[in-house]
């Protein structure tokens, strides 16, 4: 006897056995059973979710005769009857299937509504089921509306398509629509693990996992997969065999590549896609993987409580999925997901699957925010380091030890002139704001409070008056005429100290951009008051580090930051620094003997922008 393939043998007899089209089979059976009963139907889907077999079940619930003979129409037929025998073998003359892929002009049509008019042989209703009903020609639609609209009340029309949108709307108009959804793969998971311990053939269940995330809800791929596998194990269904047939990359080799991505590790990540590719395994796959395993990442960052969930016990790449999510960053895993949806996308424009799947993971690799932020430093660092070495040395003083935080202060800017300085910074209880007046301050020392519930002690504090000088010319003023930064003795304190730092590599990123572009406008023992024009340098975080580099460097002080104009800052002072490099540089070229007799002799002129200081 020849060998049936499962996609047949397997195939249901009835609506119980119909697997994951509870929707569809609710509605039928519920017609069935009050015998509302529509004259046509459309029923579409992606391939093998059970079009056909909905089809030739509803035709044996018509026409069921039940064993005894003397059934009417049910929503459970016997399948022991005649017509049900019948139409399972593909022989019941009231059951026509006409193929609209092949048979899709209006002579075929015509010929099988020339049968309309005959009433049934056998059954009680004659079917016609139309499959790829999308394929015929608008002649052969126009041909059948009229008896699709009005047909005998003997006759039932099924239509079965994958493509509902080529359909003409009179068409559909005349139709009770069902839409049969592609399954989980859970669903078909659980299917198969049901057809293969009736076949009892031994299966590991993540190899069946893999089949099942192969059909991409297909039931009919899914089973043609598991024939193929069957053989390909000799009998039996192993994970490596599986994986090695349907050519999937390995999870763990996922895993590395996310593990080394989210550490920076590029050497680690260029060497698993060189594994990839001795291997065999598939570019395309790759990303697929990867892709499925950053979206459980993100579903656990966001739900955190679905790691303890009944399908994450039972799946085994649960535990590595989750340790990975709380490896890296929520946003940085939105990031990954979406170069991967994008990069799987270009592998077919790179003339190598392989080069192009790791420029993708390059890509990954290089877009890490902390990447981007690491070439800032540098860049950054590089510049002050040079303005640091010609800078004026200043001494520290020691400080007192560290009280109670500081909370922050922020005063409005001014457009015109820069805002002045809170005459005192001194630690206030929680929930007080520090003063700010606008009249010019003068040191001066703050009574103690009269309260000895709640005393706060100050000392006597320098502020440093915000001085009425510009700091870089206009456009339109020429370079000598502009007034340069007022020095103060804050002023060089602070631009030495954080010359220090810098030069130390203490501070980076945003805590070295806080210290750059701030300036020290008070200095009490045991706290600092910074000024800064951009609210977004004030974070808690840089606030932090900031601080914490001081103590290591032996202030032991607590910060306080107010938003207003800036004049002396290190940042002004590095540019004004370089500003005067660039002077002195072309004032040397200019006035060089031979500079001025080329220029006289032969009209030459020296390119703006060419000279740079050495």
């Amino acid at each position: 006897m020849s060998y049936l393939v499962l996609a047949r043998k397997f195939r249901p007899k009835t609506f119980g056995e119909m697997v994951g089209q509870g929707h569809v089979v609710q509605a039928l059976e519920n017609a069935l059973t009050t015998q509302r009963l529509h004259h046509a139907y459309l029923f579409t889907g992606t391939r093998g979710v059970g079009k056909t077999t909905v089809s030739r079940i509803l035709a044996k619930s018509l026409n069921c005769q039940g064993p005894d003979g003397q059934g009417g129409i049910t929503a459970t037929p016997c399948g022991v009857c005649q017509a049900c025998r019948d139409i399972d073998s593909g022989r019941f003359v009231d059951y026509t299937e006409l193929d609209a892929a092949s048979n899709r002009g209006v002579d075929e049509v015509q010929s099988l509504l020339e049968q309309a008019v005959y009433k049934p042989v056998q059954g009680r209703f004659k079917v016609f089921m139309i499959d790829e009903v999308h394929m015929l020609t608008n002649t052969a639609f126009n041909a059948m509306l009229k008896t699709l609209e009005e047909p005998p009340e003997y006759l039932k029309f099924v239509l079965a398509t994958t493509d509902p949108q080529k359909v003409p709307v009179t068409v559909l108009s005349r139709c009770l629509q069902f839409n049969l959804r592609p399954m989980a793969p859970e669903t078909v998971l659980e299917h198969l693990t049901g057809v293969l311990h009736t076949e009892n053939v031994p299966a590991e269940p993540q190899a069946l996992r893999l089949l099942a995330r192969a059909a991409r809800g297909s039931m009919r791929d899914a089973l043609s997969l598991t024939d193929q596998a069957i053989a390909f194990g000799n009998g039996e269904l192993v994970e490596a065999g599986v994986r090695q047939m349907l050519g999937s990359v390995d999870r763990g080799h996922v895993f590395r590549l996310i593990e080394a991505l989210a550490q920076g590790d590029g050497k680690t990540v260029v060497e698993t896609s060189e594994a990839l590719r001795v291997d065999g395994m598939s570019a395309a796959s790759t990303l697929e993987e990867m892709t499925a395993v950053l979206q459980a990442m993100a579903v656990l960052q966001a739900v955190p409580s679905r790691a303890e969930s009944a399908d994450a016990a039972t799946d085994p790449d649960a535990a590595d999925t989750a340790r990975l999510a709380a490896l890296m960053p929520a946003d940085e895993t939105q990031l990954l997901y979406s170069l991967c949806l994008h990069g799987r996308g270009e592998l077919g424009l790179a003339p190598d699957e392989y080069a192009a799947l790791t420029m993708v993971l390059l890509r990954l690799l290089a877009f890490k925010p902390s990447n981007a932020a690491a070439s800032t430093a540098s860049t950054e660092k590089k510049t002050l380091n040079e303005a640091a070495a010609a800078a004026p040395q200043v001494p520290v003083r020691a400080a007192a030890p560290a009280p109670a935080p500081m909370p922050v202060v922020r005063a409005p800017i001014d457009a015109e002139a820069p805002a002045a300085a809170p005459a005192h910074a001194a630690p206030v209880p929680a929930g007080h704001r520090l003063a700010v007046v606008d009249e010019p301050r003068q040191a001066e020392s703050r009574p103690e409070a009269s309260d000895t519930t709640a005393r706060v002690v100050g000392v006597p504090i320098r502020v440093q008056p915000p001085p009425s000088v510009r700091d870089t010319p206009r456009p339109d003023e020429p370079r000598s005429t502009f007034t340069p930064i007022p020095t103060s003795e804050d002023g060089d304190f602070w631009y030495a100290t954080v010359s220090e730092l810098v030069a130390a590599e203490a501070i980076t990123a945003l805590a070295r951009e806080l210290a750059l572009q701030s300036q020290l406008v008070g200095r009490d023992t045991d706290q600092w008051l910074l000024r800064i024009e951009r609210e977004t340098l004030n974070q808690p975080s840089s606030r932090e580090k900031l601080t914490a580099a001081l103590n290591n460097l032996g202030h032991n002080i607590k910060l306080a930051i107010e938003i207003g104009g800036v004049v002396d800052s290190p940042a002004r002072r590095n540019k004004q620094a370089a500003d005067e490099r660039q002077r002195v540089a072309e004032e040397a070229i200019m006035s060089d003997p031979e500079v001025q007799a080329l220029m006289r002799d032969f009209d030459a002129k020296i390119v703006p922008g060419t000279l740079k200081p050495a």
